[in-house]
């Protein structure tokens, strides 16, 4: 069971809260997480519902109801997380916090705009609390890996999306040039446009070259897309190869982050003990 430590500058009560909705190690914590789940995954359904033209003439006011009790227990759930932190902008600005706060402003703005009720999709996000949650520790584990090898190869790939752009800016100007706008290439971003559509193997085929010469580039450009795709790929397996220290799941009672080293004593991302 995972001990709160160093919160003297929280009451009673809100510890009490703090065990129950940032940790998934005591009963009442998991059951907590548990019960959320179930909620996301109805308003879930009732969003999806509501998407239908038949379901929402015959049964849209009860949606709409059932909608704005979604959005009361996560406004509650949200406010609970806040207050129960000793530095509560730790979580408001985290990806969580973040994700937490977007799955309740469209019904919000929703009431002086129309159209914004699709961007409740956002909550299929909070569903990745899952795998803490069922302790699936080889999917956290495999999942932290997988972040890492991301993040310990971002210069590789910034400097590989860097090349790409060069690259198709490149092959659609040339293209621009063989085609002209007799063949669908009335501009450079539009030549452009086709390059990537080629290179990434996409190939909508709404403008293609006419030209023999154009289709020999064109051929070119799709060889090469090949090759291209797999290096990203490759770049992340290599990290990803590599490994790392496994993490733990569990919670800074200060901050409400996670995935901290197993043998950490302290939270990575503010300093306060664990």
């Amino acid at each position: 069971m995972r001990q709160i430590e160093d919160t003297t500058e929280l009451r009673p009560w809100q510890r009490k809260m703090n065990e129950v909705i940032f940790g998934a190690e005591t009963p009442a914590g998991k059951w907590f997480d548990i019960v959320l789940l179930i909620v996301i995954v109805l308003s879930m359904l009732g969003v999806m519902i509501e998407s239908v033209p038949e379901y929402r003439d015959k049964i849209g006011e009860e949606l709409h109801l059932l909608e704005w009790i979604f959005t009361g227990i996560f406004s509650l759930e949200y406010i609970a997380r806040i207050i129960c932190l000793k530095k509560p902008f730790k979580y408001i600005f985290s990806f969580w916090g973040i994700i937490d706060l977007l799955s309740v402003v469209p019904t919000y703005v929703g009431i002086f705009y129309t159209g914004t009720g699709a961007l409740r999709v956002l909550r299929t996000v909070r569903l990745l609390r899952v795998f803490r949650i069922l302790k699936l520790s080889h999917f956290v584990d495999d999942s932290n890996k997988l972040i890492h090898a991301m993040i310990s190869s971002r210069r590789k790939i910034i400097v590989f999306l860097f090349t790409v752009l060069m690259l198709v800016t490149i092959l659609g100007t040339i293209m621009y040039l063989i085609e002209g706008s007799e063949g669908g290439f009335d501009s450079i971003p539009r030549g452009i446009y086709w390059a990537i559509v080629t290179l990434t193997t996409v190939g909508y085929g709404d403008i293609s070259p006419q030209t023999p010469l154009g289709q020999f580039l064109a051929s070119v450009i799709m060889i090469m897309g090949y090759s291209i795709i797999a290096v990203p790929t490759g770049i992340v397996t290599t990290e990803f190869m590599k490994g790392g220290k496994p993490l733990s799941n569990v919670s800074c009672p200060n901050c409400g982050k996670d995935g901290h080293d197993v043998d950490a004593s302290y939270c990575n991302h503010c300093g306060n003990k664990l």
